[in-house]
C-alpha cells in the first residue's frame, strides 16, 4: 500500500501511528468518515513510518466506519488498538492473533471473532453494540475482559462463546445485554466475575452456560441481574462467594438455575430479593459457610421449586419471602444450622435422610412434627431421629421423646390391622416406652378398683382355717403382678362378678408387664 493512494482521513491515522496519538476523524458531517479495514491491519503489522527513539506505537481511532475486513489473525500485534465509537461493515477476525492490548468503546460491530487469540493486556468491548457472535473460544486475556454497559445479539444462536477462556483478570459484565446464549463453560477466571444489572435471554435455551468454570474471587449476579432461560452453574468452583440477590430468574416449568455439584469456599447466596420462576437444582453442592434463601421468592408450581439432595453447608437459611410454591427436596442433605420459619413453611418438604447440627429456631416438638409430615410419603424413621436429636443437643428430653412417640405412631399407621392393635395397647399404656409414668398411672387406677371393689365384697377364703388375713390392697395387687408377692390370690376365691373382675385384673397385669419390658427394652436398644 503507498501513501499517495491513503484518503485523508487514513493519511492523518498513519501519521500518527508512531507516536501513539488519538485521532478523531469524524468532520462535523452526518455520515462518519471511511477508513478501510486494510489500512489498520497493514499499520499493525508492521507497515507504518519507523518509530523514532521514545515513541510508542498505538492506532488510537475515533469516529470511523471501518470498511471491508479487518482480517489479523495470527498476527502479532505489538501496538495497543484503541477505537472509540467506530463503525464497522464486516467482522474483525482476530483468531489466534497475539494482541497487545484491545479497547473498543461505543463501537457497533457485526461480530467479533478472537477465537485462541492472546492478548498481553486488557480487552475492552464496552458501551459497544453487537449484532453477531463475539467469539472468544479458548482466547487468552492476562488482564481484564470488560464487556460493561455492551449489547449483542445473536438470537437462537451463541451470542457470546467463550469456552475455556482464560482471564488473568476480571471478567466485568455490569449492565450487558445479551440476546442469545452466553457460553463460556470450561473457563477459567483470576479474579471475579461481576453480572451486576446484566440481561440475559434465551427464552427455551442456555441463558447462560457456565458449566465447569473456575473463580478465583465472587461469581456476581447482583443486584438487577436478569436471565430468561436455564443458568448454568454445574461443577463450578469458586474461591470466594456466589451472590444472586436482587436477580430475576425465569425459565417457567422447567429449571431456572442449574448448580449440581458447585463448590463455594464462603456465601451461596440466593436471597435478597431473588425471583425465580422455575427450579432451582443445587444437588451436591458444597458450600463453605452459607447458603441462604432468606426472602427470596421462588416459584415452580406442581413441580420441583428447589433441590438440595445431597447439599453440604455449614449454615442454611430456608427463611423465603413466602412459602416456597412448588416441591423442597432435602433428601440427603447436611444443612448444618438450619434457620427456618413456620410461615415459610413449603406445602411439599422432603426430608429423608436429611441432617442438621442444631434448629436455630427449635420450636414446641407439636409443631415441628408438622414441619415433618409436610411431605414425607410412607413411614421414613431418620427424619424423627434426627429432630429427636436436635432437641437432645438442645436439652430438650420431653421434646425428643415426643418425637420418638410420633415416629412409633406413624410406623405403626403402615402396619396389618392385628399388629396396629398391639400397637394400640403400648401407645395406651406406656406410649411405647416413651410415656413410662403412664404404667404406674395404670397400675393405681387398677389397684384402686379391685381394692374398692374387694373392699366392699371380699371373697371367701379356699380354708378358713389356714388363710391369712384378707387384704384388699395387697390381694388386688397379687392380681395385678404375674408373680406372685403377698400369698392373698392363692388363699381367697372370688365369685360371681368378683371372679370376672379378677380375672381382667390379672390379664390387665400381663399385659402392663408386656408393654413394660417392650418399654424397657425399646429404651435400651437407644442407648
Amino acid at each position: 500500500m503507498r501513501i499517495d493512494e491513503l484518503h485523508p482521513p487514513e493519511r492523518a491515522l498513519w501519521n500518527s501511528f508512531a507516536q501513539g496519538d488519538a485521532i478523531d476523524v469524524r468532520d462535523g458531517s452526518s455520515a462518519d468518515p471511511e477508513v478501510r479495514a486494510e489500512v489498520l491491519a497493514a499499520l499493525l503489522l508492521g507497515a507504518g513510518t519507523d518509530a523514532a527513539p521514545g515513541d510508542r506505537p498505538a492506532l488510537r481511532l475515533t469516529g470511523a466506519r471501518v470498511t471491508g475486513v479487518l482480517d489479523l489473525r495470527f498476527g502479532e500485534i505489538d501496538a495497543p488498538v484503541v477505537l472509540d465509537e467506530c463503525r464497522f461493515d464486516h467482522t474483525p477476525l482476530l483468531g489466534g492473533a497475539r494482541i497487545r492490548e484491545l479497547a473498543l468503546t461505543g463501537c457497533a460491530l457485526p461480530g467479533l471473532a478472537a477465537d485462541t487469540a492472546r492478548i498481553d493486556g486488557r480487552l475492552v468491548l464496552s458501551r459497544c453494540r453487537l449484532t453477531g457472535p463475539l467469539v472468544l473460544t479458548c482466547a487468552q486475556i492476562h488482564s481484564d475482559l470488560d464487556l460493561r454497559d455492551t449489547t449483542i445479539t445473536a438470537p437462537g444462536a451463541e451470542a457470546i462463546s467463550a469456552v475455556r477462556l482464560i482471564a488473568g483478570g476480571n471478567v466485568l459484565c455490569a449492565n450487558l445485554a445479551v440476546r442469545g446464549a452466553f457460553r463460556l463453560s470450561g473457563a477459567a477466571v483470576s479474579g471475579e466475575f461481576d453480572l451486576e444489572g446484566a440481561s440475559l435471554s434465551n427464552p427455551g435455551g442456555h441463558a447462560l452456560d457456565a458449566y465447569h468454570v473456575q473463580i478465583t474471587e465472587d461469581f456476581t449476579f447482583h443486584p438487577g441481574f436478569s436471565a430468561e432461560g436455564r443458568i448454568i452453574l454445574s461443577g463450578a468452583t469458586v474461591a470466594a462467594a456466589i451472590g444472586f440477590c436482587g436477580a430475576s430468574l425465569s425459565n417457567a416449568g422447567d429449571v431456572a438455575l442449574e448448580a449440581v455439584d458447585v463448590s463455594v469456599a464462603r456465601n451461596f447466596d440466593l436471597g435478597q430479593g431473588l425471583t425465580v420462576d422455575g427450579g432451582i437444582t443445587l444437588d451436591g453442592s458444597r458450600v463453605g459457610t452459607r447458603l441462604s434463601f432468606r426472602d427470596a421468592t421462588l416459584t415452580n408450581p406442581g413441580g420441583l421449586a428447589l433441590s438440595l439432595r445431597l447439599v453440604q453447608a455449614r449454615e442454611t437459611d430456608l427463611r423465603t419471602r413466602q412459602p416456597v410454591d412448588g416441591t423442597v427436596d432435602a433428601s440427603n442433605a447436611q444443612l448444618g444450622t438450619l434457620y427456618d420459619t413456620r410461615d415459610a413453611w413449603p406445602a411439599d418438604l422432603r426430608l429423608a435422610e436429611t441432617t442438621y447440627d442444631a434448629l436455630a429456631l427449635p420450636l414446641p416438638a407439636a409443631e415441628r412434627l408438622d414441619w415433618l409430615r409436610l411431605g414425607t410419603a410412607g413411614y421414613l424413621p431418620q427424619p424423627y431421629e434426627q429432630l429427636a436429636t436436635a432437641y437432645r443437643r438442645l436439652g430438650h428430653e420431653d421434646e425428643a421423646r415426643t418425637v420418638l412417640l410420633a415416629k412409633q405412631r406413624h410406623r405403626r399407621a403402615m402396619l396389618p390391622l392385628h399388629t396396629r392393635v398391639w400397637g394400640y395397647v403400648q401407645d395406651a399404656t406406656v406410649g411405647y416406652g416413651y410415656r413410662p409414668l403412664r404404667a404406674g398411672l395404670w397400675l393405681t387406677a387398677l389397684l384402686a378398683c379391685g381394692a374398692l371393689f374387694f373392699g366392699a365384697h371380699p371373697p371367701a377364703p379356699l380354708e378358713a382355717e389356714k388363710a391369712p388375713p384378707f387384704n384388699a390392697v395387697f390381694y388386688t395387687l397379687d392380681l395385678l403382678v404375674p408373680i406372685t408377692a403377698f400369698g392373698q390370690d392363692a388363699a381367697f376365691a372370688p365369685r360371681d362378678t368378683g371372679q370376672w373382675l379378677a380375672y381382667g385384673l390379672t390379664a390387665a397385669g400381663w399385659i402392663l408387664a408386656t408393654t413394660v419390658a417392650a418399654g424397657i427394652s425399646r429404651a435400651i436398644s437407644r442407648q
